[in-house]
């Protein structure tokens, strides 16, 4: 396998592939002879809110009228934690990626061919193997980043690699945006967290802001659709899903 664009700039990061190009060329085949639309959210690091997006995101797009299934494919298995904390619409709709194993991923996207048209996958961070894998089948690849300098320095990085997953395709796909997460209300971090999101060359989806409620849904295993259906944080979350549907339905 040919190792994909090298980033200029502060885009240093290249990930090698394991795999093969055969096996590639079969994840790409198998992308398009489904009718599966697939988004994988990523980032590099912890604390960027990558799962709540994942979770709530989900919820969302179940309440547009998708069948979703939402892939837990982080070892630590968070997503499917909060799941297990009550009776919510995750509590049916998570499955678990053993080990976070890039092939076990592949296999499980495989195995939903019939009993979903939207997968969204909650991707491990610093597990670039399975991030990859996740690029290879996404139709969307959405990357979270939160206003502190180190997650935008982290965020270069996701973004090389997804870059490197489109060249390997050769397409378009994944399709890429920034979503800026865990955004804090009334600081010059929060207010400049967009601009400086949309300077690196991507479009950027609307914003979730940090908030409280948020940590009290996933405590009780709901997603803010079902804890406080008319909040302000539930609001977000639906227009981040409308953005996100209008992206898959071109």
């Amino acid at each position: 396998m040919r190792e994909g664009p090298t980033i200029s700039g502060a885009f240093s990061f290249r990930y090698k592939p394991a795999c093969d190009r055969d096996s590639d060329r079969s994840r790409i085949d198998f992308l398009y002879s489904t009718g599966m639309a697939i988004i994988a959210v990523a980032g590099r690091k912890g604390g960027i809110g990558k799962s709540t997006i994942a979770g709530n995101l989900a919820a969302e797009m179940m309440d547009i009228g998708w069948r979703v299934t939402l892939l837990d494919a982080d070892p630590q298995h968070s997503i499917a934690a909060w799941a297990a904390q009550g009776a919510g619409v995750l509590s049916r709709a998570v499955e678990k990626v053993k080990g976070g194993d890039a092939h076990a991923l592949r296999a499980k996207v495989r195995s939903l061919d019939d009993s979903a048209d939207l997968i969204v996958i909650d991707t491990p961070p610093g597990m670039p193997e399975t991030t990859y894998r996740a690029a290879m089948l996404a139709d969307l690849m959405l990357l979270p980043c939160g206003a502190s300098p180190l997650d935008l320095f982290a965020l270069k990085d996701s973004l090389a690699l997804a870059l490197q997953a489109r060249a390997e395709r050769r397409s378009k796909k994944p399709r890429i945006r920034f979503v800026p997460s865990r955004v804090p209300g009334n600081t010059n971090l929060g207010r400049g967290l967009s601009v400086t999101l949309e300077q690196m060359g991507k479009k950027v989806l609307p914003p979730i802001g940090q908030r409280i409620a948020i940590a009290e849904a996933v405590a009780s295993g709901l997603t803010m659709m079902e804890y406080a259906p008319h909040s302000p944080a539930r609001a977000e979350f639906t227009e981040l899903a409308r953005a996100v549907d209008k992206i898959l339905r071109r």
